[in-house]
C-alpha cells in the first residue's frame, strides 16, 4: 500500500538534530533517527513488516541529510544574489515610492525619486553608530529631534530575496536606515534624497 509507504517515510523524517549556525542561518543536522527506532519498536513483532518497511523509514531519514544538502548549497546561493552590504537588495523597485513624517520634528519634504534610483547603487554602507545616536537623541541637548523622522513607503525588495524591510531616512536625506527581522544597516547617499516644501 502506497500510503502506508508514505507514513513510513514521513515517520523516517523524524530525528534528534543539532542546530547549528550556517552564515547566519540555521540548519539542522539529524543525529538520531528516532523515526526508524519508533518504527522498529512499533514492528518488533511483526519481522516481515519490519523488514518490508524498513528500507522505506532509513530513507526518510536519509532525506534529512539530502534537505540538508540542498540547503548548504542555497545559503551560499542566496548570499550571492541578495548580497547584504548592497542597497537594491533592500530597495529594487522605487516606482511608487512616497514619504511619510513620523515624527513632529520633520519637515514638509517630498521624495526626490531620481537621486534615490540614483543612490541605490551607488550607496555606502556605513557603521551604525547606536551608542551614538542614543546619546544624542536621549541624553544630549537635542534630545527632542529624531534623526530618522522620515519613513519610505511603497519600495519593493529584489526579487525574489523574501525581504521585509521597514525604511526610515535620516533627517538630512542622506542616510538610508534599513531594518530587517534580523538586523539593521544605515546608508549613506551622496545627494539628499529629500526637497523641502515651499
Amino acid at each position: 500500500m502506497i500510503w502506508k509507504v508514505i507514513v513510513v517515510l514521513l515517520i523516517g523524517l523524524f530525528t534528534f538534530s543539532l542546530n547549528l549556525d550556517f552564515l547566519g542561518q540555521v540548519v539542522q543536522i539529524s543525529i538520531l533517527p528516532l523515526g526508524v527506532w519508533i518504527l522498529y519498536w512499533s514492528l518488533r513483532k511483526n519481522e516481515p513488516a519490519w523488514q518490508k518497511y524498513r528500507p522505506f523509514a532509513w530513507l526518510g531519514f536519509v532525506a534529512n541529510y539530502i534537505l540538508l544538502i540542498f540547503l548548504l548549497v542555497g545559503i551560499p546561493l542566496n548570499h550571492l544574489l541578495y548580497q547584504g552590504n548592497n542597497l537594491s537588495t533592500y530597495i529594487s523597485n522605487v516606482e511608487d515610492a512616497y514619504i511619510i513624517n513620523t515624527h513632529p520634528t520633520a519637515n514638509k519634504s517630498s521624495l526626490i525619486k531620481g537621486n534615490l534610483i540614483a543612490s541605490i547603487q551607488d550607496a555606502k554602507q556605513q557603521d551604525y553608530f547606536s551608542d551614538s545616536w542614543y546619546n544624542e537623541t536621549l541624553i544630549g541637548p537635542n534630545k527632542t529631534t529624531e534623526r530618522f523622522p522620515y519613513m519610505l513607503m511603497n519600495t519593493l525588495p529584489k526579487w525574489g530575496s523574501g525581504l521585509s524591510t521597514t525604511i526610515y531616512l535620516e533627517k538630512n536625506g542622506k542616510g538610508i536606515l534599513i531594518t530587517t527581522q534580523e538586523k539593521q544597516l544605515y546608508f549613506q547617499t551622496e545627494n539628499s534624497l529629500l526637497e523641502e516644501a515651499e
